[in-house]
């Protein structure tokens, strides 16, 4: 056990390292512990992930870390030093001078934690179960747990919460998926190859426990940060493959599923915070979250921004205090009179934050802008019968609306009906949803990871079913378990859920729907979340010819969520 000082004129915390936390079958995870000097019981903020407890945010996410800095210079000032800061979770610093004590638990595998590193698994979600039950039982806690961080640590939230510890008390999830296959894995059906190929090494297996290859070292002892290490052969028996594992089930099967949490068990108060610029894993998990948690106490916040600089900004921070100081200590903060819905409406130019009652805004004005293939044009009027065809790899076609007369808000959840024909079996479908300046500029918004344009949706042809039960006009839901192939020349009706986004569009701006065969990228900005495996994506099958088809029988359009004035 170690007493350190946290900071320049700031309390002192007792910090102790590699504390056991003994889990159902006899494994013991190791965690991290920080909490007041001054005797007594404590509620716990918890964190339970695979980034490693002992590698400093700095070392393991330089780039962003040089970014956060330059975005918030005083995070290592005002009584902190930063040095117990790690990805995407709270800093200790900053949390307990409050009166919270703060575990961080390397998961299963990874870290100094033995076992099989298996992300996400029904194995490492019940070790989350133990982990909090065990840290309310301890005689600093006040026997009140919440979960609390980003990502990797949101989606773990979800997943435990549905198991319902008696101790959890409230959790925070910060920018991260709940639906295993549409937020993570496939995107309307597309395996989304590209983040967890890149992942997998960069954050998964350099933590792995027993990995004599990570260079990360533990700034207090100056020692490798995943333990004393193992052979290569001992390592790749102790993991799975999870790269592989996402490829090896297309469907949206038993594996998904077990992977998903019951949103409808999970009953703790809640406020779960998503990114508009988050496609691909950071929107629509905490939306969907939000919407389907059974929780009588639940609260959504939608922000702009990179992934991680809101989660330590000073207000962020104040909020997320406030929610967990009155669900852990019982503080009559007025929090339980905050409106369920806070929305940072984005504009060209920044965001202005509102309160709303509910998701989505029950004075939306659901309006179809439909396609016209002839004009290549963006309307509220009906389109004359016309087709529009594109090669499934190349630029895609532009749809634009007119210029907008007045200042338009549209926010909420949208949604295209499309009429698509291929020449080939299959055709995937990405739609993207773009402004534009009078100068014909385009506006590209700050993203959690890459600048990102209004909104996004995919969509498989084969895929295109949707379940009558749990489709809305606005979010149509694909059940994701059979594959209906296209016959080539004939045309089908494809509904395509696009994640929720806001804008206010100024007078003079347009709005472009963009169609294509393959991910929207920047020129010179390679994207992130693509979905590029070969596998995947033949060529005999995905690299044909489309063709839309508007107006007349084929009324395809585009619906938005116009809020009036």
């Amino acid at each position: 056990m170690q007493s350190q000082q946290s900071g320049a004129g700031a309390p002192n915390l007792v910090f102790e390292k590699d504390v056991g936390i003994p889990v159902s079958d006899g494994l013991v995870l190791r965690a991290n512990l920080f909490r007041p000097m001054a005797e007594g019981r404590y509620p716990v903020v918890l964190a339970m992930g695979i980034y490693g407890k002992d590698a400093h945010f700095g070392d393991a996410f330089k780039s962003q870390w040089d970014n956060l800095l330059r975005i918030y210079p005083d995070l290592c000032a005002n009584g902190s030093s930063g040095h117990y800061l790690r990805w995407e979770v709270v800093d200790p610093e900053r949390w307990v001078p409050d009166g919270y004590v703060v575990v961080n638990v390397d998961s299963r595998g990874s870290g100094k934690s033995p076992g099989y590193l298996d992300p996400f698994s029904p194995r490492e979600t019940a070790d989350y179960y133990d982990a909090i039950e065990w840290a309310a039982a301890q005689p600093w806690s006040n026997g009140k747990v919440g979960l609390i961080g980003i990502s990797y640590f949101a989606i773990k939230q979800w997943q435990v919460a549905a198991l319902q510890p008696p101790h959890l008390a409230a959790i925070v999830p910060w920018e991260g998926a709940n639906d295993f296959y549409r937020d993570w894995s496939h995107h309307g059906g597309i395996f989304s190859s590209g983040f967890p190929t890149a992942w997998w090494p960069r954050q998964a297996l350099v933590n792995q426990h027993g990995s004599g290859e990570s260079t990360y070292r533990d700034r207090d002892t100056g020692e490798r940060t995943t333990g004393p290490a193992l052979s290569r052969e001992m390592l790749a028996g102790s993991r799975t493959d999870h790269p592989a594992d996402l490829y090896a089930h297309p469907l949206d099967d038993a594996w998904h599923r077990e992977r998903t949490a019951d949103l409808s068990r999970v009953m703790v108060p809640l406020l779960s915070a998503g990114n508009w610029g988050g496609p691909g894993i950071h929107l629509r998990g905490n939306v969907n979250g939000f919407l389907e948690a059974g929780a009588e106490h639940k609260w959504l916040s939608m922000h702009i921004g990179t992934h991680y600089d809101s989660f330590y900004l000073p207000a962020y921070v104040a909020m997320q205090k406030r929610f967990l100081g009155h669900f852990l200590k019982g503080e009559d903060n007025g929090w339980d009179r905050v409106p369920p819905v806070r929305l940072e409406v984005r504009r060209p130019d920044g965001a202005s934050e509102r309160f709303e009652q509910e998701w989505p805004l029950a004075r939306t004005q659901w309006t179809p802008f439909h396609l016209d293939a002839g004009g290549l044009a963006l309307s509220e009027q009906p389109a004359p019968e016309a087709t529009a065809s594109f090669t499934a790899r190349g630029a895609g076609v532009d749809f634009a609306t007119a210029p907008f007369a007045h200042e338009t808000e549209f926010t909420g959840p949208l949604a295209a009906k499309l009429f698509v024909s291929s020449t080939t079996s299959d055709a995937d479908l990405f739609l993207t949803l773009r402004l534009f300046d009078p100068a014909g500029q385009e506006v590209r918004f700050v993203g959690a990871h890459e600048p990102v344009p209004v909104a996004r949706g995919w969509q498989r042809a084969s895929h295109r079913k949707t379940d009558p039960e749990r489709s809305l006009p606005y979010r149509p839901w694909h059940v994701h378990n059979e594959v209906q192939k296209l016959s080539p020349g004939a045309i089908y009706a494809v509904d395509v859920e696009i994640w929720p986004t806001s804008i206010v569009v100024p007078a003079g701006y347009r709005l472009v729907l963009t169609v294509q065969g393959r991910d929207f990228e920047y020129d010179g900005l390679p994207g992130r979340i693509l979905h590029d495996h070969p596998g995947d994506r033949p060529e005999a099958e995905f690299g044909g010819t489309t063709t839309l088809h508007t107006g007349g029988a084929h009324a395809a359009h585009l619906l938005l969520p116009l809020i009036p004035n």
